[in-house]
């Protein structure tokens, strides 16, 4: 399998603190894999390390054959890479279309002279953003909304929006961080065929942090669960629903 992602013995330290150890992984193009483990595992601090938020203390990290330790956020992005947040982060001040729109601004192609003297370059840049924006709008179901704020928008909407942030990116794989966090049994269902269409219809691979195994199990190839920041078991839904370690690291907890 043609590697995408490729993380060697990740190690992350705050202080005295270690959040990951010799944390390794590998993700194929085309993908769709879950991360999950007991709170306070380390799971987002991967994610973190990964798309730019922190510098690794230790360990090698490529995406696409290229490494990007120490890379910024809008670097990563630029280079096909996404994600939501366990919390949301929208700009709630800023409509639903321009949240989608700053996705494409990785790829402005004209320079502070250019947006000042709204040159021909500019204009074209502007336009296609709108373009694209609008696109993943109706793709998304969200074009009755565009001219919204986001914070007078229900909850489950509100994550729909940043899901359709992320993709406005063009991203080839995307980073999902709890994306059932405070959604009702109603709308994980259907955030469980949303998952599945993007998968299907954007053709790229997905990562995905989530404690509601019913997401997991339902969605995800393979599973790697970590504990302690170590991980401690990787394989298909099936394997790590009956693997002993997993079931010791959640205590029993019957949702596996």
């Amino acid at each position: 399998m043609t590697p995408l992602l490729e993380i060697d013995d990740l190690t992350q330290r705050f202080g005295g603190l270690q959040a990951l150890s010799n944390f390794s992984f590998f993700m194929g193009d085309r993908e769709l894999v879950g991360l999950i483990g007991p709170n306070g595992a380390g799971k987002t601090t991967v994610f973190n390390v990964v798309s730019g938020f922190y510098d690794p203390t230790e360990g090698d990290i490529r995406f696409d054959g290229k490494r990007i330790n120490g890379m910024k956020p809008h670097q990563v992005t630029a280079l096909g890479m996404a994600r939501t947040f366990q919390n949301i982060r929208l700009w709630n001040d800023m409509s639903v279309l321009d949240n989608i729109r700053l996705a494409r601004y990785a790829w402005l192609g004209y320079g502070f002279l250019g947006a000042t003297l709204r040159t021909k370059r500019y204009r074209q840049a502007e336009k296609a953003i709108e373009t694209k924006a609008r696109e993943v709008l109706e793709i998304m179901d969200l074009t009755d909304a565009a001219e919204e704020l986001p914070k007078n928008l229900p909850y489950g909407l509100q994550r729909r929006i940043e899901l359709a942030r992320a993709l406005a990116g063009n991203p080839r794989l995307l980073l999902l961080d709890e994306p059932a966090a405070g959604l009702n049994s109603a709308d994980v269902e259907g955030l469980i065929r949303q998952i599945r269409w993007v998968y299907d219809e954007f053709k790229i691979s997905i990562w995905m942090i989530e404690h509601q195994m019913k997401v997991v199990m339902s969605l995800c190839q393979r599973l790697t669960v970590v504990d302690f920041g170590r991980v401690i078991a990787e394989g298909t839904p099936e394997e790590i629903r009956n693997n002993p370690a997993v079931i010791k690291a959640y205590l029993g907890d019957d949702t596996l």
